[in-house]
């Protein structure tokens, strides 16, 4: 495991085996990062975030409480996350939004999936196993496995392999 000297990494955190941590990263209390991971400059993993093994997280990408993101899974620079259906720094009344005025809402990034650099993921979704998200997308529903996703908001222009080969059908997608 390499850490590098600038990176905070806070009390309770799990990091596996072979994995890095780079520049001016983040690593909130409770967070799981799994083996063989790269973490790049300028990431923020929240409190008790679980990362699964083999994951590449790029420059400056933010992975707040409630998103869990599986084995293999890479995250290109930029891709923002969110938690919060509803999101406003006050209640009607103006008194400050303390930490039980929310709901979280969880997003789960499943094994193999790849997200493109500047993608948003609105929360409440699940991106399915060996998906890809294009550049710039915002994906505010369901992904469904093998599916190729691109535009605001992001929907299905065909589906991929496992090693990324863009095919027609989600069974040619699955048999590889």
């Amino acid at each position: 495991m390499f850490i590098h000297p600038s990176a905070e990494v806070e009390a309770d955190v799990t990091i596996g085996e072979n994995s890095k941590v780079w520049h001016l990263c983040h690593i909130r209390r409770g967070a799981q990062i799994g083996s063989d991971c790269v973490i790049g400059r300028g990431v923020f993993v929240d409190a008790g975030v679980q990362i699964g093994n083999r994951v590449k997280i790029q420059n400056y990408v933010s992975v707040f409480h409630g998103v869990t993101i599986e084995d293999g899974v890479f995250v290109g620079p930029h891709v923002c996350f969110t938690n919060d259906m509803f999101p406003r720094a006050v209640n009607p009344d103006m008194s400050l939004k303390a930490a039980d005025d929310w709901v979280l809402s969880e997003t789960r990034i499943k094994a193999g999936a790849a997200l493109g650099a500047n993608s948003t993921i609105v929360c409440g979704i699940t991106i399915g196993n060996w998906a890809m998200v294009g550049s710039g997308s915002v994906v505010t529903k369901d992904v469904p496995d093998h599916a190729l996703v691109v535009g605001n908001p992001a929907h299905v222009i065909g589906y991929v392999t496992a090693s990324g080969k863009r095919v027609e059908t989600q069974e040619e997608a699955i048999k590889g």
